[in-house]
């Protein structure tokens, strides 16, 4: 492959931070300097060199993130090491664990955050910490919209879990054996084994869950160190990356390399077919949608679900794949050993953070099989997530078939419907309900403004009598979300959503739905007729939200199909320059 042609460099007085701390001669850059004196600084340890933003998402209520305070450090080391400059920077926390009703809630939040911090702050280059779902989205489409020299550095996976000689993923083996405790087949005292084996240290769900997938994402990006997506978080690699993470954004500030030049439409072709290929997480095409828009590119539904009828599945981890955890993954090789495996379907002379892209796949290699799996011999032949259109959705839905029944994904039973997800919760039980293996469950009230913040509620839990007879599946639909941890026959971010009177607000009870995967339908079976006098007796919702953030946030959030950004960020146009006012 033709090596990368070298950038030029910038002189010192060309770098941004300039503007704050060398133009001599001004009351501003006087008193700049005499603050950084006040901070316990020196002129000759930042001014003429890069100053570096650390944004920090460490909190202590975050465990996937609970470690990035002493991996910050590593980054400022490496800054350091490279001539620059590291100012870290605490940024808000989303902790898919505790955030209620959904950290979707408030990833515009971060976002807007964080460009705005790179924007009016003297930085000429960003290092980004983050990895619990949410965080690696909203780092990167706020790193993309200030278009600051920039690189991601993931929390990573945490240690795989364990439990009488089972090897557990956090998520996925929760749901499992809360499901096996429902059915009476596990004491409350093997509950809290499992409770205390779940989650044995710092680091992200170990699973191809969103952490996982949105990380890899943005490795296949090009936004993060080649690899860096799967080191455990607790792996000695793990802060050796950060420290390289944080010499490797000096030379970004020194030749400019911006977001916008890596973020091209060929870049995330590459992560959808990266996310597909590695049975990832429903919420990336959400996230993906998202984050193209950020970078001024068209991305659809459309677009994975082409994809995905071209890429096989070949990466054998929880949920999708049914055997391995990722720090299985990360031993056999990695993403770029993964990408080996693919790169016909790459475009391999795009830049990166750290060059072309092809060159991270020199020298990759598949040291486990079984774990990443040869193209002749996939975990699924095509990618995991698919697309479906419908008079129920049309705009568009999605579901993560590898992960559901295979008996369930060409399927016709009587829809028991749930108008929010705390009535679903106190009557999911209810034998009046008549709920059979054969139903099919529909929640609504639980898009991006019913939620509000689209929560994860799309994986409805299977009625106790049902689970008791061994059943572990059922066709579930929503407008809602579910974790990447999930499984089942869900089917996910129904747009247009209930709550602005989508068609999911029409079913009744007693209708019936049809799900075709391969046709990629959702057909629900009532008459158009009888669905527009249905129309016209809607009754719209109540807004939740008469103030604060909540107002924001519904006035200005778009459907999931179109990736529940605000539109205002979403839109291209100007920004003035800060130091220009």
């Amino acid at each position: 492959m033709t090596a990368a042609a070298p950038r030029a460099r910038l002189a010192p007085e060309q770098l941004r931070s300039h503007q704050w701390y060398g133009t001599e001669g001004q009351l501003r850059t006087w008193s700049h300097n005499a603050r950084m004196r006040q901070l316990g600084y020196e002129a000759e340890e930042y001014k003429g060199r890069p100053v570096v933003a650390v944004l920090n998402t460490w909190s202590d209520i975050n465990p996937c993130h609970v470690h990035l305070r002493e991996r910050a450090e590593a980054v400022k080391r490496g800054v350091w090491q490279a001539g620059g400059f590291p100012l870290e920077f605490p940024v808000a926390t989303l902790s898919e664990t505790y955030q209620k009703p959904t950290p979707m809630l408030y990833r515009n939040l971060l976002a807007m955050e964080t460009e705005e911090l790179l924007r009016s702050y003297p930085v000429d280059a960003a290092v980004l910490l983050g990895g619990c779902d949410k965080s690696t989205p909203a780092l990167l489409m706020g790193a993309t919209s200030a278009d600051v020299p920039a690189i991601f550095v993931p929390a990573g996976p945490m240690l795989p879990g364990h439990w009488r000689g089972e090897t557990l993923g956090s998520g996925t083996d929760m749901w499992k054996h809360w499901d096996e405790h429902r059915a009476g087949n596990l004491t409350d005292c093997e509950l809290r084994e499992i409770q205390a084996g779940l989650a044995r240290s710092p680091g992200h769900c170990m699973t191809m869950g969103t952490a996982s997938t949105m990380t890899a994402a943005a490795e296949a990006l090009g936004m993060t160190l080649p690899g860096a997506s799967s080191i455990p978080a607790v792996d000695s690699a793990h802060e050796r990356m950060a420290a390289a993470s944080g010499r490797r954004a000096v030379e970004l500030a020194w030749t400019a390399l911006k977001p916008s030049e890596i973020l091209t439409p060929a870049a995330f072709e590459d992560a959808v077919t990266t996310v597909l290929g590695l049975g990832g997480s429903t919420n990336a095409v959400i996230h993906l949608i998202a984050m193209a828009g950020r970078a001024g590119v068209p991305l659809t539904l459309d677009d994975f679900d082409r994809v995905a009828r071209t890429v096989p599945m070949l990466a054998n981890v929880r949920p999708g794949g049914r055997t391995y955890l990722m720090e299985d993954f990360y031993f056999a090789g990695g993403l770029p050993a993964f990408h080996s495996r693919i790169p016909d379907l790459l475009h391999l002379e795009r830049p990166t953070v750290d060059g072309r892209f092809g060159d991270r796949l020199e020298g990759a290699e598949v040291h486990n099989d079984d774990v990443i799996r040869a193209r002749t011999n996939p975990v699924a032949a095509e990618g995991g997530v698919a697309v479906l259109r419908g008079n129920l959705c049309p705009d568009g839905a999605v579901i993560k078939h590898i992960a559901a029944e295979q008996r369930l994904l060409k399927h016709t039973g009587t829809a028991v419907v749930f108008d929010d997800y705390k009535t679903m919760q106190r009557t999911i039980n209810d034998p009046e309900l008549g709920i059979t293996a054969d139903s099919v469950l529909v929640l609504r009230g639980s898009g991006p403004k019913g939620g509000p913040g689209m929560p994860e509620y799309g994986m409805l839990p299977i009625p106790d009598h049902l689970l008791k007879q061994g059943v572990r599946d059922m066709v579930r639909l929503s407008d809602a979300r579910m974790s990447g941890t999930s499984y089942g026959a869900c089917v996910l971010h129904i747009a247009p959503e209930s709550h602005v009177g989508g068609p999911l607000a029409l079913v009744r009870s007693g209708d019936t739905i049809t799900l075709d995967v391969a046709a990629r339908s959702l057909q629900l079976n009532v008459e158009d007729e009888e669905l527009a006098r249905r129309k016209v007796e809607w009754v719209a919702p109540d807004e939740r939200c008469e103030r604060g953030y909540g107002v924001l946030y519904n006035e200005q959030i778009t459907q999931a199909d179109t990736g529940c950004d605000f539109a205002f960020l979403a839109r291209p146009g100007k920004v003035p320059d800060p130091y220009a006012s």
